[in-house]
């Protein structure tokens, strides 16, 4: 909401000298979100006068029109002489009056006026559009003045050019702030100051002869007031301060009839519509429309009514949308003038419809035909139904004084039956809500302030102001006092923790997998949780394949991705990807979040009530409805994963380190991974490793990790050789036998030993690994493969692997006896399991 400050000054007698910084700091302070105070005419300096048009002649030779003029301005030049200017608008004539700025004066952002010479004549100032004066965007035509105005005259003040216009961010809840009377009415609390109420008007009370009305649906509209005004001259125009308030609020003047609609709608934030009477056939009414209803609306627009729709009529059918937008048939005509005749002919009498409508009517019919106005944002936050009378007083009296017209003393106001809103509240709920002590006095000060009626001692009945509707409960109360004693006045209490309500078990291992692989130098990433079918296909999924089983979205953000994702691999991919398309090619990503996994025997959703809080039956019922939602940890890299330079080679980053991806998240959980070869889309064949853990005695597969085949390299754009892992980060917490110990370092040495097995080449080395674990008991402390050899000297099929194994006891010095026993016995162990022999034995 657009806020002029020389407006608001009408309705707040702010002190001398206060400027809108002043102002927006005192807002701010009661709530109000005020955006920005922008300074009109900043930079403005005149002369800038009204000048009338004597002369016109049209030079020849140009590509385009050029017209010099020359300009009565009264004294203004110092001369009194006619002013000469080049200009090249056409849509003034002789005898009009313009503004015009003179040589020496500055327009907005410093563009300085001087004569100089143009298309062969010397121009002396510059005969002004609006946007040159930073009244509008109209740049195709000069701005026209009504006749009444002498030449001469100031334009900077006739045209009230310089000004201060609070930009106000109105939220949902705080509707009544979409009006200049509301905003007032925040103002004069802020500064502790009475407010001058435009909506204290003296109205006439309903009668039985005013326009027939009749309202089928109540609920939809409680309340409706109609006033007719006669005899308007259709050639009357919107005076210059009503455009140039309307243009200060953001909206287009149009024509009398609309503009004075439009400023009491901003003045009192009661929306209105003016129909043509001429137009309107037989009693306006009030209903729900029929399904297949039709309307065109003012924009031009044909549109096909839902039967949820709340429609205004007459005996024709449907004349406009409730609360969003009038209908083509029933518009204020513009006048038009007969150029036979002379007669001019154009709406000289309106009815003035000023409505009260229930806001989520209004609220869906606006979304379902996505049609937002200045009206339907007003309705459907809620306006004030005891200003619908008021509005069209104003309305009708701005259009008498304007355009001449006579009010009919007709009076139709129709009135749903409601009790006012009132809510019981301690008098110590706020201070008990804010933490610090108001007192009773306050409380009721401040409620009373906003308009609240406020009864009672130590229990307060408060009755709410027909403007806030927002208002329902305690704590709406409690957030009015508080705000208005200023939030920055409250105290800074920092909550107390319970004990033993610190970070889960889940909680802490996802926090030590982030930081593991934060420090293994992947960099996280947090992707949208929604993919599409083309992504299955891309990572070679089969079609029976449970990761294409997904939940769909009734109303997804994109067409494209309609349906919850169930691997965190395509989100992960299409982020490596947009990257390496921006320059970056050595790249380790990863993402951690949930997955979703439906079975296809969930139940179906209960639907919960809306007026109560669900019971834990219903709560349990709507979780069982849900799908499997594992929490998943995925990783992908591409590149080098050790850069090159003077002190060597670099290392490509390969499927091995996608592996140990999944080792280091395990060890952070305390868990051992086995790692075997599987075949596993979208991984390639020959390098893909299932991930195991072992849960009650038995192995249980928690990720996958390796390379990506070809096909799927190709299909998403990636350079080949990009490998990826992705684990269920819920079983390997199932793994887990707790926290995980400190390590215990061990005062005695170490004692190392190398072995060097021959296998057949189809044993797994994690076999081969594991026996040797098994066999070498507790003085191992730890064991790694360092080289893998195939060759003439192993014979074909075989292949030799080659491991170190580290072996300390905590409270001795190991003998040599007893690491070779260690290591014999080890040895022993991968024989009997898989068939190794001791290379060189």
């Amino acid at each position: 909401m657009r806020i002029p400050l020389s407006w608001l000054r009408e309705y707040v007698d702010l002190p001398a000298g206060e400027t809108g910084r002043d102002v927006q700091a005192k807002l701010i302070s009661s709530g109000l979100e005020v955006e920005t105070v922008e300074q009109l005419g900043a930079g403005l300096t005149g002369p800038l006068v009204v000048g009338k048009v004597l002369t016109i002649e049209e030079l020849e030779g140009f590509k385009k029109p050029i017209r010099f003029c020359t300009v009565d301005v009264g004294t203004a030049n110092g001369t009194g002489e006619p002013q000469e200017i080049v200009c090249g608008a056409r849509n003034f004539a002789v005898g009009d009056k313009v503004v015009v700025v003179l040589p020496g004066a500055t327009l907005p952002g410093d563009f300085k006026i001087a004569a100089r010479k143009t298309y062969g004549r010397t121009s002396h100032g510059m005969i002004c559009s609006a946007a040159e004066l930073g009244m509008g965007d109209d740049h195709d035509g000069i701005i026209v003045l009504p006749p009444e105005h002498e030449a001469g005259t100031d334009a900077i003040a006739l045209l009230e050019l310089v000004d201060e216009v609070l930009d106000i961010a109105v939220t949902p809840d705080r509707g009544y702030c979409l009006s200049m009377r509301g905003v007032a009415r925040e103002t004069a609390i802020a500064y502790g100051i009475s407010l001058s109420d435009p909506a204290l008007l003296d109205v006439p009370p309903p009668n039985a002869y005013g326009y027939p009305v009749q309202v089928g649906d109540p609920i939809g509209c409680d309340r409706f007031t109609a006033r007719t005004v006669v005899g308007l001259d259709p050639e009357a125009r919107s005076p210059i301060w009503l455009q140039r308030r309307l243009q200060k609020a953001g909206m287009r003047p149009i024509s009398l009839a609309v503009d004075v609609t439009n400023y009491v709608m901003l003045e009192l934030g009661q929306p209105l519509h003016a129909y043509d009477r001429t137009r309107v056939d037989g009693p306006i009414g009030v209903r729900r429309a029929q399904p297949g209803e039709k309307l065109t609306t003012l924009d031009g627009a044909k549109r096909v009514l839902d039967a949820e729709d709340l429609v205004i009529t007459d005996n024709s059918g449907v004349i406009g949308l409730a609360g969003v937008m009038g209908g083509a048939n029933t518009e204020i005509a513009d006048a038009v003038r007969d150029e036979t005749t002379g007669e001019v002919r154009g709406t000289t009498d309106v009815v003035i419809e000023a409505a009260h409508f229930e806001p989520v009517a209004i609220a869906r019919t606006a979304r379902r035909h996505k049609l937002s106005s200045e009206a339907s944002k007003r309705f459907e936050r809620g306006t004030d139904p005891q200003t619908t009378s008021a509005a069209a007083q104003r309305t009708a009296d701005l259009l008498v004084l304007l355009a001449g017209g006579t009010a009919e003393a007709g009076v139709t106001e129709i009135i749903s039956p409601s009790a006012p809103r009132t809510i019981s509240i301690p008098a110590d709920h706020p201070d008990r809500v804010a933490g610090t002590e108001y007192g009773r006095e306050t409380v009721v000060r401040r409620l009373q302030q906003v308009g609240c009626d406020v009864y009672g001692s130590d229990e307060l009945v408060v009755t709410v102001p027909s403007w806030r509707p927002d208002l329902t409960d305690p704590n709406d109360l409690a957030e009015e006092v508080i705000r208005l004693e200023g939030y920055e006045n409250l105290p800074s209490t920092l909550p107390k923790l319970p004990s033993g309500r610190g970070l889960t078990g889940s909680q802490q291992l996802r926090r030590r997998t982030g930081r593991a692989l934060a420090g293994a130098g992947y960099v996280e990433v947090q992707n949208t949780p929604f993919l599409g079918e083309a992504a299955f296909d891309q990572l070679g999924l089969e079609t029976d394949d449970p990761r294409r089983r997904t939940v769909k979205l009734v109303n997804p953000l994109s067409d494209e991705e309609p349906a919850m994702r169930t691997t965190l691999l395509p989100g992960l991919l299409a982020t490596l990807r947009r990257n390496i398309g921006r320059g970056s090619h050595d790249l380790a990503l990863f993402e951690t979040g949930l997955v979703f996994r439906p079975t296809g025997a969930e139940p179906a959703p209960p639907r919960l009530p809306v007026d109560r809080r669900p019971t834990d039956e219903e709560i349990a019922a709507l979780n069982a409805a849900l799908p499997e939602q594992p929490r998943r940890v995925a990783v992908a890299l591409t590149g080098a994963r050790e850069q090159a330079g003077w002190w060597g080679k670099g290392t490509a980053a390969i499927w091995a380190d996608a592996i140990e991806a999944g080792r280091t998240v395990a060890r952070e959980a305390g868990v051992e991974l086995i790692v075997r070869q599987d075949q596993h889309a979208p991984f390639h064949p020959g390098r893909c490793a299932a991930l195991l853990a072992v849960v009650d005695g038995a192995e249980l597969l928690v990720g996958h990790a390796g390379e990506l085949h070809p096909r799927v390299v190709k299909a998403l754009h990636l350079p080949d050789q990009t490998s990826a892992m992705e684990l269920d980060l819920d079983r390997v917490e199932r793994a887990s036998a707790g926290p995980v110990p400190a390590p215990r370092v061990s005062t005695f040495p170490v004692a190392t030993q190398d072995v060097a097995l021959i296998t057949d080449a189809s044993v797994p080395a994690a076999e081969v690994e594991a026996a040797l674990r098994t066999g070498a008991g507790e003085l191992l402390e730890s064991l790694r493969l360092f080289d893998i050899y195939t060759g003439e000297q192993v014979g074909e099929g075989k292949k030799s692997l080659a491991y170190a194994l580290r072996f300390r006891a905590a409270d001795r010095t190991l003998t040599a006896e007893e690491t070779t026993a260690a290591r014999d016995a080890a040895v022993a162990a991968a024989t009997a399991a898989t068939g190794a022999v001791l290379r060189g034995a």
